[in-house]
């Protein structure tokens, strides 16, 4: 079969709620991916930063393989010998004393605002049914009915009410604002260190620590969603380390699962996470053995090759590369590490720019018609970046 045929069979079968650029990977490993024609690409999304550690690694394959000979599934009624081991390396890792895992990036969102709300009526003393969480506008935090509550976004939210309520909307990058939103309801302020979705939008400096203080002055706990931006993807090995603003809680996912499979997280420290006793929440497969092993290898592979590091060098070394892009329709390069995007002028469509890409050898996704991101695995060395550089300057500078 060819890539024509599994496409067709996709849009045959499947429900038409993606718009995925029209190219089939069948083979991947490290920053590198093939389609079923053999032709290969470099992949400069990452599965939307899933994939820091580079396609199929193989410490997190071996893992993976190995657990799946021995035991995969418990459920949460009983023990298994592996999670503890997880929960550990990643409260370890993270620099938090408590860790509650889960499945997806949404499920880390979702628990974080459960905490939120739980801790707003048992620890602050907001009456039930009145907690009030403040949140940024243009935000992505997943497609659950919960997360889509707070989206800005009419594509996630049309036709899907009634709406969940108790969300107060401020702009991104706007502290001043979010002094305004407080009220002695408030429970919480949850932001993306970096908005990936909205385009790749860094806030201004000071941002982060000033969340920080104004959560700490009116009671409030300040949730960071790095299921995007953590594990060394920005530099660092989460996006709030830039400026020293720890959360109260942090939204983990995407990379934690080693681009093998799903594993996500909530971490905060026990005076928080107390408010959880048995069956007040919980998940079947989280924190399942094959998970475990896999988010514990997945966590080493950041910290034996050092990928905050690389990250954060390739990064500035990629932004550098693209400054010299000769493209009149260019308005902007911006990022932190290994998340980074260009921004072209009002109105210009950068689809067809992503299939230029692609024709090249490169595989890169638009967002918001005029914007594209470029996260390549952080596995990535400098001389497969200076040749992604030159695929990329190849097709800007041929933009008419």
């Amino acid at each position: 079969m060819k890539s024509n045929d599994f496409i067709g069979l996709d849009e045959k079968y499947g429900a038409h709620n993606y718009h995925p650029l029209p190219v089939v990977i069948s083979w991947a490993e490290g920053v590198k991916v093939k389609d079923p024609d053999g032709k290969g690409y470099f992949d400069f999304l990452s599965a939307y930063s899933a994939v820091n550690q580079g396609h199929r690694h193989p410490k997190i394959i071996k893992a993976l393989i190995d657990q799946a000979n021995v035991c995969t599934l418990t459920s949460r009624a009983f023990h298994n010998d592996k999670m503890g081991l997880f929960l550990k390396k990643l409260c370890e890792f993270s620099g938090y004393e408590n860790a509650l895992p889960m499945n997806t990036g949404v499920e880390a969102v979702e628990t974080s605002l459960k905490t939120a709300r739980r801790w707003g009526v048992e620890i602050k003393g907001v009456e039930n049914g009145k907690q009030e969480i403040i949140c940024a506008k243009e935000n992505f935090h997943g497609r659950t009915l919960l997360a889509i509550s707070m989206s800005t976004d009419p594509d996630s939210t049309v036709n899907y009410g009634p709406y969940v309520p108790g969300f107060v909307h401020v702009p991104y990058g706007d502290a001043a604002a979010i002094e305004k939103a407080f009220t002695p309801n408030t429970v919480a302020v949850i932001v993306e260190p970096i908005q990936g979705e909205a385009g790749v939008i860094v806030p201004p400096d000071g941002y982060l620590r000033s969340i920080r203080e104004l959560c700490d002055k009116n009671n409030a706990l300040f949730i960071a969603d790095e299921v995007q931006t953590g594990f060394c993807r920005t530099g660092k090995r989460f996006a709030w380390q830039h400026e020293n603003a720890r959360p109260d809680i942090m939204c983990l996912g995407k990379a934690l699962g080693g681009g093998v499979m799903p594993v996500s997280a909530i971490v905060a420290d026990h005076a928080i996470m107390k408010v959880f006793t048995p069956g007040t929440h919980g998940s079947t497969f989280g924190g399942n053995p094959l998970a475990s092993v896999v988010g514990i290898a997945a966590i080493e592979v950041l910290e034996e090759e050092k990928l905050d590091e690389n990250a954060e060098k390739l990064g500035e070394l990629f932004r550098k590369e693209l400054a010299k892009v000769k493209c009149p329709k260019l308005t902007a390069i911006r990022g932190k590490g290994l998340l980074n995007a260009v921004e072209f002028v009002k109105g210009f469509e950068a689809w067809d720019v992503c299939l230029s890409l692609r024709d090249a050898g490169l595989l890169a996704k638009q967002t918001h018609g005029n914007i594209i991101r470029f996260a390549p695995p952080l596995v990535i060395n400098e001389k497969e970046l200076f040749e992604a550089c030159g695929i990329i300057k190849g097709v800007f500078e041929k933009i008419q």
